[in-house]
């Protein structure tokens, strides 16, 4: 292997974004010590009432006997129609102010005596007119002057207040005093006069002097009805120590889901005052720790990649503890609904960054989790899983946007069954469905969609790939690609061409076809550095390598390899599609240059590494599948006649070859499989035919 090779693996190397890159074992094991005791703290710290009951249904636990004398709490709407009550009984308060008349008669003396002087009537008549209004607009102040309001008027033109004079309250009614309007109607009828002018002169001052003196006072009204509905009580009667609540098979009726209403808040009461939070604290770590190593023996046994990689274990406990510390913060705020909460979150997310079976594992466990902090723990639980089990269903790949929309109608869909189908059993009668409590469903799936920008962000946070941005990869516009299309055209079209044999396989098989599309697009990106040393890019009847040693030729083949991990880490490609570059060759050797050095140096003692692949082989299934599509196409262009015969004989001695050389002993591929595959090869290679120097068959 020559120096700048040697200086480009070392480099890799010590590269800290390497794939097998291995963390300290226990660093995974800290990682769910912090978790858990994240969410063990931010949970709430007090025990948990043991029974779970609803309304209508028969009671299935056995006798149960109240440890403690406790009150019986009113429904909310018996509260309500008290409250309502109370607020009919509060009359609004009226303040009396004889202040106004004071200021009025003064006023009004001065303008009569001017208008009198003015309009020239006559002096010595001046004295009994002024006596005669005066007399009469005290007695109109006297009984009063209303300021009418609008919303007391409600039940109909009269109304009752009380009326404040001298801090002492009096009832009274609307009726019972004068309105500005019928005190000037009264002034009008009774005040008399044989000169008209005269009376309409007094009139017209009188009316610009009635103003109310009978005021409503809000401040007071509202002070007096809040005192009146906080003196209300909240209970009805008691339950005395060792009396029955409910025996074992009776009926949950009105009054005895109402006690048991009234136990749990009262236990919950209780124990908070008298319980020891240490030891809930301890029964939250047990619970919790167990949940946790439920998921890690899960990825141990199921998803060895996964466990093997702290950064996505990280990733995984880092959603747990966000949507458990979520919850614990809407229980600290009495949040009206937990259903607020966007719990779907979670197997969309997982469910895109990784797999099914994870995304439904996980989403289980944080809402079992969940299910000991909320009230109704089964319906909670039922509501979430089957959502969530829809959320999975409905992405099975996020290749569109679109589909994250159609997803979250699903999950509406499965709410609204579950609400449909609770609400009937709880309420008998679609009459009495609180459709008002399927608010917050529809808020939690309009917060689902923020899965999309955070999928984006752990991808770029954690080094996970997603189909979404796999999907970015396999664009042909895209930068790196172009420049393969530019500097070495024909490894772009060997390229293109092996991404359609290995997508059509890995689709037939089962795999990641988008995962393999790329890895084969990108494959041989290393070939930008010498173009000219491959024979796909050659337009000229001689070849470099005629004047180069064999072991030098080698290595510009083999070095392609590293150089297009340099280039693929440079651009920041996936991990993941930076294998396919080290696996596609495994660690066969170069065969013409090794076996042309044999023949042409017998007596030279030759070093088979020198000839040799750095690998690693292949270890799954579309590393695996890639291999073999790159080698057979590379084949195939070497065919002289291209018939069906020798196509399969090809691709047949291709595949057997690379199982005789150990290539695929890693590979997840059963010999069912490799039939698949040849056959999908064959058929696909009809069609293709390049001239190619058997050389290069398997570069």
């Amino acid at each position: 292997m020559d120096k700048s090779n040697h200086k480009i693996l070392a480099k890799l190397k010590n590269n800290p974004k390497v794939l097998y890159r291995k963390y300290s074992t226990n660093i995974k094991y800290v990682m769910m010590v912090v978790c858990m005791l994240i969410i063990t703290y931010f949970l709430p710290r007090q025990p948990r009432f043991r029974y779970e009951f609803e309304k209508s249904k028969t009671w299935q636990n056995k006798d149960l006997v109240s440890p403690f004398s406790f009150a019986i709490l009113k429904t909310n709407p018996q509260v309500a129609t008290d409250k309502k009550e109370a607020l009919n009984n509060v009359l609004p308060i009226y303040n009396y102010d004889e202040d106004v008349f004071k200021s009025q008669i003064e006023v009004f003396i001065n303008e009569f005596d001017v208008k009198w002087k003015s309009d020239g009537f006559l002096e010595n008549e001046k004295e009994k007119y002024k006596k005669e209004a005066l007399n009469m607009l005290k007695a109109i102040y006297a009984k009063g002057i209303i300021g009418l309001d609008a919303k007391h008027q409600q039940g109909g033109k009269y109304y009752d207040f009380s009326l404040l004079t001298n801090n002492v309250s009096v009832k009274s009614n609307s009726q019972d005093v004068y309105t500005t309007e019928s005190a000037l109607d009264y002034f009008k009828t009774h005040f008399t006069s044989p000169n008209l002018k005269i009376k309409d002169m007094v009139v017209e001052l009188i009316e610009s002097h009635i103003r109310p003196n009978i005021t409503f006072d809000e401040r007071l009204t509202t002070t007096v009805q809040n005192s009146s509905i906080n003196s209300i009580s909240t209970t009805k009667g008691i339950v005395q120590k060792g009396e029955l609540i409910v025996a074992k098979g009776g009926v949950i009726d009105d009054e005895v889901y109402q006690k048991l209403l009234s136990y749990k808040e009262a236990y919950e009461v209780q124990t908070k005052i008298i319980g020891d939070n240490n030891i809930v604290y301890l029964g939250q770590i047990f619970l919790v720790g167990f949940i946790i190593t439920l998921l890690m023996v899960f990825l141990f046994l199921f998803r060895k990649d996964i466990f093997a990689d702290n950064r996505q274990i990280s990733l995984l406990l880092l959603v747990i503890t966000s949507m458990l510390v979520a919850l614990s913060w809407a229980i600290k705020l009495n949040l009206s609904s937990l259903y607020y909460i966007p719990f779907c979150i979670v197997p969309i997310i997982i469910r895109i960054l990784f797999d099914t079976r994870l995304a439904l594992n996980l989403h289980l466990l944080v809402i079992l989790v969940a299910g000991f902090f909320v009230p109704n723990s089964f319906e909670f639980v039922f509501y979430q899983t089957t959502a969530g089990m829809i959320a999975i269903y409905s992405i099975k790949n996020l290749v569109k946007r679109e589909q994250l929309l159609i997803s979250a109608s699903f999950i509406l869909a499965a709410y609204f069954v579950s609400f449909i189908g609770i609400s009937l059993l709880r309420e008998g009668d679609f009459n009495q469905i609180q459709w008002a409590n399927f608010l917050p469903f529809i808020f939690s799936v309009l917060l689902s969609l923020l899965a999309y920008p955070l999928i984006y962000a752990f991808e770029r946070v954690f080094g996970i790939t997603s189909d979404v941005a796999l999907i970015e990869l396999t664009n042909t516009n895209n930068k790196l690609l172009r420049d393969l299309a530019f500097k070495a055209p024909g490894t772009f079209q060997h390229s293109l061409q092996v991404a359609n044999l290995a997508e059509a396989a890995i689709f037939k098989i089962g795999g990641n076809s988008l995962l393999v599309r790329a890895g084969a697009l990108y494959h041989d990106i290393g070939k930008m550095e010498n173009p000219q040393y491959f024979i796909e890019n050659q337009n000229t009847a001689t070849s470099p390598h005629d004047k180069l040693p064999y072991e030098q030729s080698a290595q510009i083949i083999i070095r392609h390899v590293y150089k297009g991990i340099e280039i693929a880490r440079k651009n920041k490609l996936p991990e993941n599609v930076i294998d396919f570059i080290r696996t596609h060759h495994g660690n066969a050797r170069v065969d013409y240059f090794y076996q042309s050095f044999l023949k042409n140096s017998p007596e030279r003692f030759v070093d088979e590494n020198i000839f040799r692949y750095p690998g690693p082989i292949p270890f799954s299934k579309e590393t695996g599948v890639l291999m073999m599509a790159d080698s057979v196409e590379a084949a195939s262009r070497s065919l002289k006649n291209p018939d069906a015969q020798n196509i399969n004989a090809l691709v047949e001695r291709i595949i057997n070859y690379k199982l005789e050389q150990n290539q695929l002993d890693n590979c997840d591929l059963t010999l069912k499989d490799l039939e698949t595959i040849k056959l999908i090869f064959k058929t696909m290679l009809m069609s293709i035919y390049h001239v190619r120097i058997d050389y290069l068959q398997s570069t």
